[in-house]
This record gives C-alpha cells, sequence and structure tokens, in this order.
C-alpha cells in the first residue's frame, strides 16, 4: 500500500516536472519569436518600393498593404525600410530570359542630333505699325490696302480728314515761309526759326505723312483736307484696323505691316538642353510635309525666354526666308548638330528613373547587379552625359534594366536570387 503511494507521487512529481521545463523554455523563446513576428513596416503588393509604418490601402491600386516582418529581413537591416541599393542576383539563364544585355561606361565625346519644335515669329525689327497721328475719320481705303497684301514702301494705304492733320500742315508752312523770309535780327532768332521748322516737320511725320508728301506741300504751299497716309516699309498687310468713313482715335493702330524675308523661329529646349545650345550655332529647319525643303539658321544672341507653360526655353533662331515660305506661327522641326565635351558616357536607355533618382546597375560578375544611383548631364542621341557615380570602364546592363530593377524591388532586403 505504502509502494503505490510512494509510486504515484513519484509519477506525480515527475509530471510536475516536465510542465515546469515545458513552461520554462516556452518563456525563453516568447521573445525570439515575438522579434521574429514583430511588423517592421507595410508594403504595397503591386509596388514593393511604396512603404509605410501603418497599415491601409495602397495608393495605387487600392490593394490593402501586407506586413513585412523581421524574420523577412537581415538582422543588420531589421529596424530599415528597404533600400534601392541592394544587390541583385540573377542567374545567366534569367538573365538571357529578361533580356540583359552587358556595356561598358565609356569615356567619349558624344555626339549626336538635338531635336527640337519650333514657330514661326516675327523679326521684331522688322515690324512697321502705320499708328494714327492725331483723331479723325477714314475718307477712303486704298484698293489693294487688304490683310495679306504685298505693299512697297511709300505705297498709299489710307486717306483720313483731320484737324490736327490741316493744323500740322499750316504749322509747318509758317515756319518754312519764316525761314525762307526770315526778318531782320540776331543770330539767335534765327536758329529759332530754323528749329521750329524742323519740329514742325517732325509733327508731320509723326502723324504719318511720308518725305515725297512733305516735299510736296513744301513745293506748293497748299494745305489738304484729306491727308494720304503711306506704307512705312515695304512688306505684308498683317492686320488693318480701319475702315471707310470710321472714326479713329490719337494712337490707334490703322495699319500693322511686317517685312517677311527673314524671321525667327522660337524653339521649344528643355532645361537639360538649353545649356548645350550657344549663340552663332547653325540649325537646319525642316518644314512638315516638305522634307525637301531646308533652311539654315543661326541661334540668335538674345537671352531664351522660360515658359511656365511648356516648361521650356524658347530659344530664338533667326533665318532668311526669301520666297516667303515660312509664315508666322508655322510650325517647323529644329534640328541641331552638337557634340559634348569629352565625359564618362553611356547608352541612354541603361539609365532608370527610380523616384527621385537615377539608376545604373553595374555589373559586378557572377550574376551580381549593384543598383549605382548617378547623376546625369545632358542627353545627345542615344547617349548619356555621367556627372557623378559611374569610371569610364566600368560594365553595366543596356538593357533590361525595368526588370532587374523590378526584380529588385520585388525582393527587398534580401542578397540576391536566381
Amino acid at each position: 500500500m505504502r509502494f503505490w503511494i510512494a509510486g504515484g507521487t513519484g509519477l506525480a512529481l515527475a509530471a510536475f516536472g516536465s510542465l515546469l521545463a515545458i513552461f520554462h523554455v516556452a518563456g525563453t523563446d516568447e521573445p525570439a519569436a515575438a522579434t521574429r513576428l514583430r511588423v517592421l513596416y507595410y508594403r504595397d503588393p503591386m509596388h514593393p518600393s511604396y512603404t509605410s509604418r501603418t497599415p491601409g490601402k495602397a495608393p495605387d491600386c487600392g490593394m490593402e498593404l501586407e506586413p513585412v516582418y523581421a524574420a523577412d529581413v537581415e538582422p543588420s537591416r531589421a529596424n530599415d525600410p528597404p533600400q534601392a541599393s541592394k544587390l541583385v542576383r540573377v542567374s545567366p539563364e534569367r538573365q538571357q530570359m529578361l533580356g540583359v544585355r552587358l556595356g561598358r561606361a565609356e569615356q567619349s565625346r558624344a555626339k549626336g542630333t538635338l531635336r527640337a519644335l519650333g514657330r514661326v515669329a516675327l523679326d521684331e525689327t522688322l515690324v512697321f505699325p502705320v499708328i494714327a497721328g492725331g483723331d479723325g475719320w477714314v475718307t477712303r481705303i486704298t484698293p489693294g490696302s487688304t490683310t495679306g497684301s504685298m505693299v512697297r514702301k511709300g505705297q498709299s494705304l489710307v486717306s483720313v480728314y483731320g484737324r490736327d492733320y490741316v493744323t500740322a500742315q499750316r504749322s509747318f508752312l509758317y515756319a518754312l515761309q519764316a525761314s525762307e523770309h526770315p526778318a531782320p535780327g540776331p543770330g539767335d532768332l534765327q536758329s529759332q526759326t530754323s528749329l521750329t521748322l524742323r519740329e514742325a516737320k517732325l509733327v508731320l511725320q509723326n502723324l504719318g505723312l511720308g518725305p515725297d508728301q512733305i516735299e510736296e506741300l513744301a513745293r506748293t504751299h497748299e494745305v489738304v483736307t484729306e491727308t494720304t497716309l503711306t506704307a512705312p516699309a515695304s512688306g505684308v498687310i498683317l492686320t488693318r484696323g480701319v475702315y471707310e468713313n470710321q472714326r479713329f482715335d490719337r494712337g490707334a493702330q490703322l495699319f500693322r505691316i511686317a517685312d517677311l524675308h527673314h524671321v525667327w523661329v522660337l524653339a521649344d529646349v528643355t532645361r537639360d538642353d538649353q545649356s548645350l545650345v550657344r549663340h552663332g550655332d547653325e540649325a537646319t529647319l525642316v518644314v512638315a510635309n516638305r522634307p525637301g525643303l531646308r533652311f539654315h539658321a543661326a541661334v540668335g544672341s538674345g537671352l531664351p525666354p522660360f515658359d511656365p507653360g511648356s516648361r521650356t526655353f524658347k530659344v530664338r533662331l533667326e533665318v532668311d526666308n526669301p520666297q516667303l515660305i515660312l509664315r508666322p506661327d508655322m510650325f517647323v522641326d529644329v534640328e541641331f548638330s552638337l557634340t559634348l565635351p569629352e565625359a564618362v558616357t553611356v547608352p541612354a536607355e541603361a539609365v532608370i528613373q527610380s523616384g527621385w533618382q537615377k539608376i545604373v546597375f553595374v555589373d559586378l560578375g557572377d550574376g551580381n547587379f549593384e543598383p549605382r544611383t548617378v547623376e546625369t548631364g545632358s542627353r545627345i542621341g542615344d547617349r548619356m552625359q555621367i556627372i557623378r557615380g559611374l569610371r569610364a570602364g566600368e560594365p553595366i546592363a543596356v538593357s533590361g534594366n525595368f526588370l532587374l530593377d523590378s526584380e529588385s524591388r520585388m525582393h527587398p532586403g534580401s542578397s540576391g536570387h536566381d
């Protein structure tokens, strides 16, 4: 009887000891398990580069963000979000499947053609408005004085009547008579008479009278009630702002004439390319639907203004237009033949945009690629300047980069994969 009790007591003690051992082990591993299951951050399942410290929905697709646990990343990176500079390992077979092609960064002078879209504009130095020098009425429009008509310098445009025009003619004749028959007096009086005549002549010119008309007035000494306004230069009438029997005010623009034998072309050049184009550089203009027709142009000296709408600089080109083929507001293709200074260059497709950074995948051998952050310069043709981040001769991936980038993003924190 005692033996049974002793035996039962022994079994009970053994079972109790086992339970203590189990609880002891569980208590020892609980912190480690909790660490491994600790959520470090949440990521977009479709675009792993997007991470968040809190759960929620992905901004691009609306899917629930998936947690990333401490057990899924390297111990040294347990408290950091994924980095784009992780090495990615891709086996040769998978490289072939992804279309990865290798090359090298080169020290070279990139040559190529910079293409831009240009718009024909008027040469501001060859625009001649006909401005009303006084108040008046239009009595007659000269035939052929319509928009688009070609006119010669001195050609009649319009006849007007106004008190200002009549008064100016009389003042000129009085000053002319005083100059032709000077009264006896000191030299200062003679000088004043000559000054009055020059002033009266200047008033007539500002009213729109040409040299021939002023000479005719001086010869006949007859005031005309209807004053004929003539073209100040040869060119094309761009706008006509008056009609017969219309009243106009001083300062009104009656006609606008421009010489189109020399025009400007404003080429849209991006911020990165604007520094490549300098005063005096030559360019070729190609007219749409007329590929055989080319114009030679030169970059003007004006400072290119910035257009906030298109976010481009307007580079001004000066072009001779003898046959008047180029018309205001026409669009043309502009080609600049440029050569960049010697620098490290890579194929343009080797550089990918990753957020705010530009990345080149450097081949480290054995299927290992390093996503290298670089600073780029100008692009000419299919070559891109590398200002910082690469050395000449380094092997790089020149195609399949976006797939390599996807590989690295789909496995953040891992040292590589096959």
